[in-house]
């Protein structure tokens, strides 16, 4: 199982960015699926998180700025971040809890991260 992660860049504050991220392999299910983000010096940290059904769950420094969401057929998680802030900038990964096989115990699988960087 690979998880691959796009969508990163360079922008002004104010802007938007999207975020993807396609799981693919071996899949049987996949439970929840998120976005940390790790900026320098710093923990990384649970940016959003869904379930399988569509519960989010939101850190407070990014609820009514940031969605995230999922295509469950594609294997995909998005977040889509708006009105973006300086102190938003961080290399961004993805996580999945993810079941190869049928009988399998779900594992968490990473991203390789993508850099958002936020100019004020």
């Amino acid at each position: 199982v690979q998880l691959q992660a796009s969508g990163g860049g360079l922008l002004q504050a104010g802007g938007s960015l999207r975020l993807s991220c396609a799981a693919s392999g071996i899949i049987y299910s996949i439970n929840s699926m998120g976005w940390y983000r790790q900026a320098p010096g710093k923990q990384r940290e649970l940016v959003a998180a869904i379930t399988s059904v569509g519960t989010t769950n939101y850190a407070e420094s990014v609820k009514g700025r940031f969605i995230v969401s999922r295509d469950n057929a594609k294997n995909t998680v998005y977040l889509q971040m708006n009105s973006l802030k300086p102190e938003d900038s961080a290399v961004y990964y993805c996580e999945a809890d993810i079941k190869a096989r049928s009988w399998s115990v779900p594992r968490e699988y990473w991203g390789q991260g993508t850099q958002v960087t936020v100019s004020s």
